[in-house]
């Protein structure tokens, strides 16, 4: 079987996230790898985010989320994505954020590019875009991502529900509202948003809604399926 390195900001093991990447990529070996494993919560609330930083959300491994920014994830991601590298044919970046560019020898799939592109293709040439994303201090950076990415002549409307720590009503309260303020399509812009939380936005909105683990495993999974018997042997 292919390998398929999973790499999330948090710490690993994800069982949030993990069994649907497997139900997605059935003929993939998943090798979960965290950005912040080792690190005590004291350690990671430790480092506060700097003036001018970019925030991010993810999971740790007790189940609970932090908030911090993407300085410290990058002062760590080089080298963990250099040595998970070596053990798998390529490599997922389990984050939407919009990273700077990572070196790597191996496929690297990048979700903050999957999905803006793939909600472009999908919304045309004009239309409106309701983007929900975790945190309220994300909305600028979210518009930016995806508009730099969107036709001219489309626009971006954002509201904010943690997959974290956001209820069910609260995700489908902001669905419902993107919708009402004319959104023709919705993008769920974590990672750590789930199937079931795709279909609660569809549900509450009464439009189609883009999943950003969906489509960027569905699209890494089209590529080692390419692999065949050239996969790397444990």
């Amino acid at each position: 079987m292919t390998r398929l390195g999973v790499i999330t900001i948090g710490q690993a093991p994800r069982p949030d996230l993990t069994p649907e990447i497997i139900a997605l990529a059935p003929d993939a070996t998943v090798v979960e790898r965290g950005v912040l494993d080792g690190l005590t919560r004291a350690e990671i609330e430790a480092r506060p985010i700097p003036s001018g930083d970019h925030a991010l959300t993810t999971r740790l491994a007790d189940g609970t989320s932090v908030v911090l920014g993407e300085s410290l994830v990058m002062e760590r991601l080089p080298d963990l994505l250099a040595t998970l590298e070596r053990e798998v044919d390529a490599v997922l970046l389990a984050c939407t954020g919009a990273f700077p560019a990572l070196e790597h020898t191996r496929p690297l799939f990048v979700p903050d590019r999957m999905i803006a592109f793939g909600a472009a293709a999908l919304l045309g040439e004009s239309g409106v875009l309701g983007v929900v994303c975790p945190l309220a201090e994300q909305r600028e950076d979210t518009e930016a991502k995806f508009a730099r990415r969107l036709p001219s002549g489309t626009t971006v409307l954002t509201d904010v529900c943690s997959p974290y720590t956001g209820t069910s009503n609260d995700l489908a309260d902001a669905a419902r509202r993107l919708a009402e303020t004319g959104a023709d399509l919705l993008a769920l812009d974590c990672i750590g948003y789930t199937e079931d939380m795709r279909a609660r936005a569809a549900a509450a909105s009464g439009l189609p809604v883009v999943l950003a683990r969906s489509v960027c495993v569905r699209l890494a999974s089209e590529v080692l399926d390419s692999f065949g018997s050239r996969a790397v042997v444990a």
